[in-house]
Parts: C-alpha cells; sequence; structure tokens
C-alpha cells in the first residue's frame, strides 16, 4: 500500500493518510529554528507523496504559517493545509487563554491568511472549545468564514463526543484532530471516535508517535535537552518513563516480527484502526519522514491486530498534559 489519496471527511479533500505535522519546525521541541533545512524537508515531503500539511496560528506565534508560506508559495496546488486557532499567546509567546467568540474567529482566520499568503483556507480547525463559549457560537462563525469564501472546510480538535455532535449539528465538519496512538486511546472509550463514525467526520491522530517516545529514541529524560517541553510533561518523568518502557517492548517484539522499525510498526497500527482514521506525524528531517511513510508496508491480520490489544498495557503512565 501507498500514501494514496483518499477523501477526508465530509468534504472533497484528497489527501494521504499520512501527512505532516509541521508545529516542531517553529516551537515546543529543541533546537533552533533552521528555515532552510525545514523547507528542504517541506519540499521533500511533497516529492515523497505527502499531500497534508498540519499547522497553527500559534505554532511559533505565527512563524509556523508563514514558514509554509514560504515553502508553497510557488506549489499551492500539490498541497492541502490546515490551520488552526483559539489557543492565544502573547508576541514574546506567553500564554494568553483560549478564546472561541465569534469576533475572534473572524480575526484570527484574517491573521492566518495574511501568513499564509492565501485567500482561502482549506481546513480551518478550532484548535480547543473555549469553556466560556457555546460551541454552536464558535462554529456559526466558522461557517460564516466558509460562506464568505475565507475557508474551505472546517474541523474541531479535542472535542468531546457531544461537542462533535453539537458542532456538527450547526455545519458539517470535515475532521476531528485529536491525539491516537498505541499509548493514548481514550478516543475508543469516549465515544469520541464513533461519533466521528456516525457523523461521517475524518479522524485525524496528532502524536501517533507518543511525541517520540514510541520510536524507541528517548529511553529517560537525560535523552531531552533543557528547553524541550516534554520535560514538563507527565508522562516523561523517569518514573513514566520506565513505567511505560512496557510499550516499547511490545513495539520492538512486532518490530522484529515485521522487518521494521518501532515508529512504523506504531505508525502502521494507527492506520489499522480504519481507512477513516489519518495521521500527522511531525518531523523536521527528511529521513525521518521516509521512515514515517514506510509504515504503509507493516500490515496487520485481524489476528495480530487482537494480539496486539490483549499485550498493551491497559493504562498509560501520566496524563497527556
Amino acid at each position: 500500500m501507498t500514501n494514496t489519496p483518499t477523501k477526508l471527511g465530509n468534504s472533497t479533500l484528497q489527501v494521504g493518510r499520512i501527512g505532516l505535522g509541521c508545529m516542531g519546525m517553529s516551537d515546543f521541541y529543541a533546537g533552533t529554528r533552521d528555515e532552510a533545512s525545514h523547507i528542504e524537508t517541506l519540499h521533500a515531503a511533497i516529492e515523497l507523496g505527502v499531500s497534508h500539511f498540519d499547522t497553527a496560528d500559534m505554532y511559533g506565534v505565527g512563524h509556523n504559517e508563514e514558514l509554509l508560506a514560504k515553502a508553497f508559495s510557488d506549489r499551492w496546488d500539490k498541497v492541502t493545509v490546515a490551520t488552526k486557532f483559539g489557543i492565544r499567546r502573547g508576541a514574546n509567546g506567553e500564554w494568553l487563554g483560549i478564546s472561541g467568540r465569534p469576533e475572534y474567529v473572524k480575526e484570527a482566520c484574517e491573521k492566518s491568511l495574511k501568513r499564509l499568503g492565501l485567500d482561502t483556507i482549506d481546513l480551518y480547525y478550532q484548535h480547543r472549545p473555549d469553556p466560556e463559549v457555546p460551541v454552536e457560537e464558535s462554529v456559526g462563525a466558522m461557517k460564516r468564514l466558509v460562506e464568505e469564501g475565507k475557508v474551505r472546510f472546517i474541523g474541531v480538535s479535542e472535542f468531546s463526543a457531544e461537542q462533535i455532535r453539537a458542532a456538527h449539528a450547526v455545519h458539517p465538519i470535515t475532521a476531528l484532530q485529536t491525539e491516537y496512538s498505541l499509548w493514548t486511546r481514550n478516543v475508543e472509550d469516549e465515544g469520541i471516535l464513533a461519533a466521528c463514525r456516525d457523523l461521517g467526520i475524518a479522524f485525524v491522530a496528532y502524536s501517533p508517535l507518543g511525541r517520540g517516545f514510541l520510536t524507541g529514541a528517548i529511553p529517560n529524560r537525560e535523552a531531552l535537552d533543557e528547553n524541550d517541553w516534554r520535560r514538563d510533561n507527565p508522562r516523561f518523568t523517569d518514573e513514566a518513563l520506565a513505567e511505560n518502557a512496557r510499550f516499547l517492548e511490545l513495539l520492538r517484539d512486532i518490530a522484529a516480527q515485521k522487518g521494521a522499525t518501532e515508529a512504523q510498526v506504531a505508525l502502521a497500527w494507527v492506520l489499522a484502526q480504519g481507512d477513516d482514521v489519518f495521521m500527522i506525524p511531525g518531523t523536521r528531517r527528511v529521513e525521518r519522514l521516509k521512515e514515517n511513510l514506510g509504515a504503509w508496508k507493516v500490515q496487520f491480520t485481524a489476528q495480530e491486530l487482537a494480539e496486539i490489544r490483549n499485550r498493551l498495557p491497559k493504562e498509560t503512565a501520566g496524563s497527556r498534559y
């Protein structure tokens, strides 16, 4: 199998089920911004068959959208770009809270369009629900953006099953984006994945590699640079890493059987959860991009998937945030 373009939920968008999350090119992980190198990776992604690129206005406080504008200025016809609004940050990166106020939705969209250098955003997500604003009001503002031609399709991120249904009642939702991986499976138990399937909404998994943990490259906290945000994440304490090593033991067993890497097995498992499940693993390096796309060579039988389920730890040490 290959990264063949597939219809994305309630839309006319056609994208490969493995896309590219671009956040790490601007923010949160260790390392300096190397625009030339990152643009090289973005161009290589297109050549390798990736067409779905995910960003947000808060990644690098606008830098990530500007980076994509530079990379894709002469090749917008080859890509589908999704961006998000709702998590507000100040000019110096300080956190200013969440906003889904209708007037803010419009303001944020105008700024993203300007940074991207576009007239229309392919897929526009509400990054997080605003606890102070009904979902219907925020999505109503997004619907108006569609009517004005500024947005083609709309999505939501980290919504509950109830919120997904409320949003979809206002305007068809194309995609739900939330975390999903071997060590983050709450979307199954909480009815989130089921709600998407009931409504024909694509599920876009972010962090399908467990923020890098499921690659086997983070044996302990010392493997993370001092300025890496994962050092403050509950799943990356020494105690949690030691307990969650059970996931890596399973991955290594399967990788040896399949002649693949741990990362490829982890991604292949997510792909195996259904043709309506898409993913946006992040990377800044071409070699990792190629490795991720190699997940397509890993196939599972129904019996193998059942065995993986039986062997998976029931709980993951540490909360997601």
